[in-house]
């Protein structure tokens, strides 16, 4: 398939385009439907195919569109790979079974956002809501500074964040934004206070599919951070030394590409509460996990930061003149999405390696 025809424009190309390539590979595709309606009226739906045995005992779990925008890139990769007969023979010859999850968050993969239709995180959600949740009194402290009454700030609102910047350093700065806050639901990086409706369902697919494999390796897809077209291998599970190694063990790419981790501060992502892959712990219980986010580099941090900072405070004035609501999404589409054939042909050849890598891995545990 030519690369142009995997990767889409608007949400609902990509649903459809997913669904042709199931169909088109003989894969059954069960939908489970979004209770809100997309952008342009359009159905919402996480869609799951299953590509093998259902029986398997190694399990390849591929997820798009966590944080809505980015299924722009998700979406793409797992379109190729349906369409890609050699990864599918490669993958059915070593007994794995590989299990597409299309469009995660849906809702903000139709309205070009990051968040759910509950304003939160996906992968800052996956707490247990009974215990107290992680403060983090360095976002309390920016809140106020990072939604001014108009849109686009003034040179004081501006000044006064990068004199934050400048006593704390750019790391703290993406720390307190991104790690994740529970305190302000019309916020960034909020990470809600129950579990939201892509948190519940994706539960419901992991025990529906998972729970008869003894090996599970997961690869989430994301965009945003990095160097442009560089997908970082993050590690994706707990702060345990020999997971850790076992990941790097699979991924390490030859020493091109390392398995970076937030725990001992190698990735470009800050250290995180409440992410997505704790819950294969709850729903797969008795498979060994292995797991990593391929994040793909489109614009600075900085950049990438104030286009999040403008669609927040877009959704919190909703009557903001059209021209402007336009181009902050336009904004958000350019920071999460580089629409280019080098870009996507990058993400797409990096993807599969790291798809090759993770069947190996399982073959020989």
């Amino acid at each position: 398939m030519p690369l142009e025809q995997a990767f889409s424009t608007t949400y609902a190309q990509a649903r459809q385009r997913f669904l042709e390539a199931a169909q088109a590979a003989g894969i059954t595709v069960e939908s489970r439907l979004h209770p809100e309606k997309g952008r342009d009226g359009e159905d919402l739906a996480m869609d799951v195919a299953l590509d093998g045995a259902p029986n398997a005992s190694t399990l390849l779990v591929l997820t798009s569109a966590c944080h809505g925008i980015e299924g722009f890139c998700g979406s793409g990769v797992q379109v190729a790979a349906l369409s890609d007969a050699a990864w599918r023979d490669y993958a059915r010859r070593r007994g794995v079974a590989v299990l597409y999850v299309h469009g995660l968050n849906p809702y903000g993969f139709s309205h070009l956002r990051r968040t759910t239709h509950e304003n939160v995180d996906l992968n800052r959600n996956f707490h247990d809501f009974a215990q107290p949740l992680p403060a983090n009194p360095g976002y309390r402290e920016l809140h106020p500074l990072l939604f001014p009454d108009r849109w686009p700030p003034d040179a004081r609102n501006e000044q006064a964040l990068a004199d934050w910047m400048a006593r704390h350093g750019q790391a703290a700065y993406q720390a307190a934004i991104s790690s994740g806050q529970h305190d302000f639901p019309q916020g960034m990086y909020f990470g809600g206070r129950e579990a939201t409706w892509s948190n519940r369902t994706l539960r419901e697919v992991l025990r529906a599919h998972g729970r008869r494999a003894a090996r599970i390796a997961w690869i989430d897809f994301h965009t945003g951070l990095g160097p442009s077209g560089v997908g970082e291998r993050i590690y994706a599970g707990p702060d345990d030394a020999a997971q850790i190694d076992r990941a790097r063990r699979w991924w390490d790419g030859g020493g091109r590409t390392p398995v970076t981790s937030i725990y001992d501060g190698s990735s470009t992502s800050a250290r995180l509460t409440g992410m997505m892959w704790s819950c294969i712990f709850d729903e797969c219980p008795q498979a060994q996990y292995t797991g990593i986010a391929l994040e793909y580099g489109t614009q600075p941090l900085l950049q990438v930061l104030q286009a999040l900072r403008a669609d927040h405070w877009l959704d919190q004035h909703p009557d903001a003149p059209p021209a402007l609501a336009a181009q902050i999404k336009r904004q958000m589409l350019e920071a999460f999405y580089t629409d280019t054939p080098e870009w996507r042909r990058q993400i797409v050849e990096q993807a599969r390696e790291a798809m090759v890598q993770a069947a190996d891995g399982l073959t020989k545990g």
